[in-house]
């Protein structure tokens, strides 16, 4: 599948499956008159598969060595470009960056194989609206010396995000403007 029908395709698909209308509260805080469920994409089984050969064209010629982002929205999309990656002969790990550390277990912020010190790191979401959650995420794995060299999101709701994350090359796949919201 070429390039330009994959993305025709994965339009539809969010067009279809992932525009809800009506308001909801969005994790900025903000209320808004739609909702963009990512997960109803990212979760379907071509949907995903989609995304992740999506994601892997956008970081060809590019050296990276793990893909991640905060729990929930990147974790479907990291297994799958992960999974895919495998196949390429360039292997990029998987990682999730939870909310807070776990009181059990590894006690852990960062879930995957570890993330080292050079490494270069690909954050990616579903659905950006200010860029927050990314930019908690991305403090995370900066902690750990790793270098942040893309982010990238399903779809970026505009409002802030591309300033906040202008520092870290962000791409977002899709806009509004696309969904024609």
């Amino acid at each position: 599948m070429d390039e330009n029908k994959l993305r025709e395709d994965l339009l539809k698909t969010i067009k279809e499956k992932a525009v809800i209308k009506g308001e909801r509260t969005l994790a900025s805080g903000k209320k808004a008159n739609f909702y963009i469920d990512g997960k109803q994409v990212t979760l379907d089984p071509q949907g995903i598969l989609m995304v992740a050969k999506s994601v892997l064209s956008m970081l060809h010629g590019q050296e990276v060595d793990a893909i991640g982002g905060p729990t929930i929205g990147a974790d479907p999309i990291a297994a799958a470009v992960a999974l895919l990656s495998s196949q390429t002969g360039h292997p990029i790990k998987a990682f999730i960056v939870r909310k807070s550390v776990k009181e059990h277990g590894m006690q852990r912020v960062i879930e995957g194989p570890p993330i080292e010190e050079g490494d270069r790191v690909v954050m990616v979401e579903d659905v950006i609206t200010t860029g927050g959650s990314v930019l908690t995420a991305i403090q995370e794995v900066e902690k750990l010396k790793a270098r942040i060299v893309k982010v990238i999101c399903l779809v970026d709701r505009n409002e802030g995000a591309r300033e906040a994350l202008a520092p870290y090359n962000y791409s977002p796949m899709f806009s509004l403007a696309d969904l024609g919201l």
